[in-house]
């Protein structure tokens, strides 16, 4: 392994902390049905609910259920969305519409999904008044007040495509609805619809929205995360950031406002602001399809693919940002014992006891090492900056001319030696040193 040696002037640095562990249930290892996994959610009771292509199972206390066993519609079934509300679990099927379970009995619309057309349910939301919101593929968006069926089609509605993919409520009860050809919003009497021509979301494809504490919506689409605070867009894609995919799945928001994401390339979870820890498909995880994410109530994380099963991640704890001091050697992996030097702003100094100023016009910049992955992060104040390599000998080796602020350096094919990062961006240049070995 190489090791990475790290002097730094007033950056920011992230150290892991957190023990974790990574947990892999299948149809070989344990008695879930199908290794297809289309939905997953987790009740106030701590159990998890998971929806394949075999039917609907359970987990609690180390155990799996069946639920094929108490209900034969379940058997071979299409399970696509799951939504625990109270005592009561509401599932989203191909062949049965939708069906209620409250630990006892199962309640199944059959009439009402034939007159509805209620087949491949995709996604339910419950509002604040306990009023239902069912998304149907192809076949339009549906409320149920508790006695009252009511559908929206875009034909005769403001919904932009009767292909329904994803249903959120916000605060204010408003229905934020993913399609195929956009986002729309239904506040039960006006529609708004968002799209690549009137908006800058990434993609007219939105596969899952979540919504954060203050109010932002976080959407996933074909192309690329994307925040919505009412006014203003940003994209998160592979290009500008460390997210492993561009096909956002699946989103979910923990307590401590962490947003997770399901992808075609892995999972990772994002602090909202600058921080992201990454696990990628081929690397910490096995290549195939993250399809959905869902926190259970002990803080477990689960993940459902589309070949391999489950995956949970217990223990997590995202590492914080602690700060480096000015002219303080950070070693990661081994103890460096060579005599170390600091750049400030291009000028080379000899490392002194004393910290070196930091004017308002310049960047606080955060360097992230992660030696797993062989690659460096950094984040700072302005959007871009120049990042240039310097060897040992102050010759220039690399230069990354428009980095992207939080985005990956990959350094695990750089050779063996001392290196000379400069940071430049339009408030000057900070400088980093770090050895690989």
């Amino acid at each position: 392994m190489k090791h990475i040696y790290i002097i730094l002037s007033a950056i920011l640095l992230t150290i892991p902390v957190a023990a974790q562990t990574w947990t892999n249930y299948n149809t070989k290892n344990s008695e879930l049905t199908g290794n297809n996994i289309l939905a997953i959610t987790a009740d106030n009771r701590g159990t998890v609910w998971v929806g394949t292509t075999q039917g609907l199972n359970s987990y609690k206390d180390g155990r799996w259920t069946d639920y094929s066993d108490f209900n034969e519609k379940l058997k071979n079934q299409f399970v696509n969305c799951l939504m625990s509300e109270g005592n009561t679990l509401w599932i989203g099927t191909d062949d049965y519409g939708v069906i209620e379970f409250n630990g006892n009995r199962w309640y199944e619309h059959s009439e009402e999904t034939r007159r509805l057309n209620m087949k491949y349910i995709r996604d339910i939301a419950v509002d604040h008044a306990g009023v239902k919101w069912v998304g149907v593929t192809l076949s339009g968006f549906v409320q149920f007040d508790g006695v009252n069926w009511n559908k929206y089609t875009a034909s005769e509605s403001g919904l932009l495509s009767d292909f329904i993919l994803c249903v959120v409520v916000d605060s204010r009860d408003r229905k934020w609805i993913g399609t195929n050809d956009g986002l729309c919003v239904f506040d039960g009497n006006r529609w708004l619809s968002y799209t690549t021509k009137n908006s800058k979301i990434p993609h007219n494809i939105v596969l899952s929205i979540a919504i954060d504490k203050d109010n932002n919506k976080w959407i996933g689409t074909l192309e690329g995360l994307c925040r919505f605070d009412g006014e203003n867009w940003k994209t998160y894609n592979t290009d500008n950031c460390p997210i492993p995919g561009n096909q956002v799945n699946d989103l979910a928001i923990d307590r401590n406002g962490l947003l997770w994401m399901a992808t075609e390339g892995g999972v990772a979870v994002f602090d909202c602001n600058d921080r992201w820890d990454t696990f990628r498909a081929g690397d910490n995880l096995p290549r195939c399809m993250y399809q959905n994410v869902a926190i259970d109530r002990n803080g477990n994380y689960w993940f459902g693919t589309d070949e391999k099963g489950i995956y949970c991640l217990s223990g997590y704890k995202m590492a914080e940002p602690t700060v480096a001091e000015n002219n303080q050697e950070e070693s990661i992996g081994e103890t460096s014992t060579e005599e170390n030097n600091i750049s400030n702003n291009g000028k080379s100094q000899k490392a002194e006891s004393k910290k070196t100023e930091t004017t308002e016009s310049e960047d606080r910049i955060k360097l992230t090492p992660n030696l797993e992955e062989g690659y460096l992060t950094i984040t700072m104040n302005s959007p871009e900056a120049q990042v240039t390599f310097l060897n040992a000998k102050g010759e220039k080796v690399r230069t990354v001319p428009r980095y992207i602020n939080g985005s990956h350096i990959n350094i695990s094919k750089m050779k063996k030696g001392t290196y000379t990062v400069k940071v430049k961006t339009q408030n000057g240049t900070r400088t980093a040193k770090f050895t690989l070995k």
